[in-house]
């Protein structure tokens, strides 16, 4: 299936933005292990989100998180300490997503899981059952969903975990969000330079809600700066976010958008200012990286971005991607290394009609959609409906807005 979007002359919008993937999957762990009678308010409707739910109300033993990174590692760690026997499997482009330094470090403190095809990675069969716990080193450039995964677990280990963190530390805020989640439920965690302590504690069950999702919000600042005239407000969203994605507001300043904060969450509008080179370091939200991107070529804004290392292990290899289907749009995008892409102006000869691949990827649909704004033909989108993954009505808000689409 594809879609064709052709944008509206004028962007004038009121969203409701889903709840954040990234906070729901980290508090319904903890509500699990709190033995939490309370509901969570807001809780995320996409697919990420709603494998992890079925796992934990499921009396199964067997699991298939489909494409779902987070339920992956979040779900490994839980279910190490979760008496009994367990199989987690996935999509094939999950069974070829590393896992190998969760599973070794979960091993090292007491686990004991097994690859059941491929040595590193899932599917894997886990043998639940008490943690002891003690300390671990790891690197500071691994995703920081393996470091998020063992400190959900942590308190409940016997000796607790201590995590030394050793190099440059990537995705801080997601770290720093966990930790913030966890001491919302009653555990209370020390991180001191690089090192992070989680004493043996008991969670505490506690009335929940989740806020919106920064990272869903790039996209509508996205529009905001690719169209002449818009004025959107996007509701749910909070000032004093949790989220590391809550940068992106900061961020698009330099791309002529200033956020206003209101008591139902903030608008966006035209301040007047581009700035002609951008360079920033995504090391703490790799996520915003193929927003900024599509963005900067389109706006003619000169770009060099750094601490990228994550994008290859993601949904897709997404600097491969995004350079991929760039080059259909008439841009040409340089890589040094896996973790810096750049641009400085180099053009090649544009696709008539081009037709972007998403590869599998939520957020490779949902950075390239804004391109219908500066495009008169519009763009089309392949396989439109991968935002389930963590945006299901982003396609429905699109039209709430005034885009045409047409499959």
């Amino acid at each position: 299936m594809e879609y064709q979007i052709k944008a509206p002359s004028k962007l004038q919008a009121s969203i409701q933005l889903p709840a954040s993937k990234s906070i729901s999957n980290r508090a319904l762990i903890l509500h699990a292990l709190s033995y939490s009678a309370y509901d969570i308010v807001n809780l995320s409707d996409c697919d990420d989100t709603k494998v992890m739910v079925n796992a934990l109300n499921s009396d199964g033993r067997n699991f298939d998180i489909k494409a779902a990174g987070t339920a992956m590692r979040f779900l490994t760690a839980f279910l190490s300490k979760i008496v009994g026997e367990w199989t987690i499997t996935g999509t094939e482009r999950m069974k070829n997503r590393p896992i190998k330094l969760l599973v070794d470090a979960l091993n090292s403190l007491g686990a004991r899981i097994e690859y059941i095809e491929k040595e590193g990675y899932p599917p894997l069969r886990i043998f639940g059952s008490a943690l002891q716990g003690g300390e671990i080193s790891l690197s500071g450039g691994i995703s920081s969903q393996y470091i998020s995964a063992l400190l959900m677990v942590a308190p409940l280990m016997e000796k607790g975990l201590t995590i030394h963190l050793e190099g440059n530390i990537i995705s801080r805020p997601y770290i720093q969000l966990t930790l913030q989640l966890m001491e919302q439920f009653g555990v209370k965690a020390n991180w001191s330079g690089q090192t992070i302590k989680v004493l043996p504690q008991e969670y505490k069950p506690v009335p929940f809600t989740v806020e919106s999702d920064w990272s869903a919000a790039s996209y509508w600042y996205q529009m905001a700066a690719l169209n002449k005239d818009a004025e959107i407000e996007l509701l749910g969203l909070f000032k004093n976010s949790l989220q590391g994605d809550s940068a992106v507001a900061g961020l698009f300043t330099q791309l002529g958008i200033t956020t206003s904060y209101t008591n139902k969450g903030v608008l966006l509008k035209k301040n007047g200012n581009r700035c002609t080179k951008f360079n920033h370091n995504f090391v703490n939200e790799p996520d915003l990286a193929q927003t900024f991107v599509v963005t900067c070529v389109l706006l003619n804004v000169h770009f060099r971005f750094s601490g990228l290392q994550s994008l290859k292990i993601k949904e897709t290899d997404r600097i491969e991607a995004l350079c991929n289907e760039l080059r259909k749009l008439g841009y040409l995008i340089n890589v040094e290394g896996n973790s810096v892409m750049e641009w400085n102006g180099e053009r090649c000869e544009p696709m008539d009609h081009p037709v972007i691949n998403t590869y599998e990827d939520h957020r490779m649909a949902m950075a390239f959609a804004p391109v219908a704004l500066a495009l008169p033909q519009g763009i089309c989108i392949a396989d439109p409906e991968v935002v389930s993954k963590s945006y299901p009505n982003f396609w429905n808000d699109l039209l709430k807005a005034g885009f045409e689409i047409k499959d």
